[in-house]
């Protein structure tokens, strides 16, 4: 079975703005969640990540 890579880039911070990492655009839940989270829950956090950092950037 593979393994979903975690998106984490090592620049853990968290902006108030939005509650998004600023490094991988993940929420608090979906970073401390997901070593217990299934392959297809952590590819569904994958594809939220392409529409955030768009925005997060803004």
């Amino acid at each position: 079975m593979t393994t979903i890579p975690s998106p984490c880039t090592n620049w853990c911070d968290i902006n108030p703005e939005n509650g998004y990492c600023r490094g991988c655009y993940r929420t608090l839940n979906e970073i401390t969640d997901w070593s217990d989270l299934s392959n297809s829950a952590k590819l569904e956090v994958w594809s939220k990540l392409k529409i955030r950092k768009p925005q997060a950037a803004e």
